[in-house]
């Protein structure tokens, strides 16, 4: 017997006449019994990473990482610029005291918004 009498599949040709008793009725192709929508998102930023530190921006910076450990309030926020780049508030903060640009597109550094 060929896999293809095995499979349940709609035969090639016309629909079957009612009327005709010889044609067999036809089977569904597939039949779907169970879906799960998969969804990707992410932040609306430039980039993924801090571009002064290179961690990860939902992560802590370097400065934090080792009280990231014992400290739980202690919380490593995001800081956007107006230029839509995110880096942590403890490093835009220390690049602003040496020079007030951002690091990446060398645009006076605005702070738009801060947080998670």
């Amino acid at each position: 017997m060929s896999d293809v009498e095995n499979m349940d599949v709609t035969p090639e040709g016309p629909e079957p006449n009612v009327a005709d008793s010889t044609q067999k009725p036809r089977h569904k192709k597939f039949e779907i019994k169970k879906w799960t929508a998969v969804a990707f998102w992410s932040w609306d930023i430039a980039v993924d990473n801090c571009a002064i530190c290179r961690n990860h921006i939902m992560e802590p910076c370097i400065e934090c990482q080792p009280m990231a450990m014992t400290d739980t309030d202690n919380e490593c926020v995001a800081a956007w610029g107006v230029c839509n780049h995110a880096f942590h508030l403890h490093c835009i903060n220390k690049w602003i005291k040496t020079r007030d640009a951002c690091p990446l597109d060398n645009q006076p550094w605005q702070l738009a918004r801060c947080g998670r």
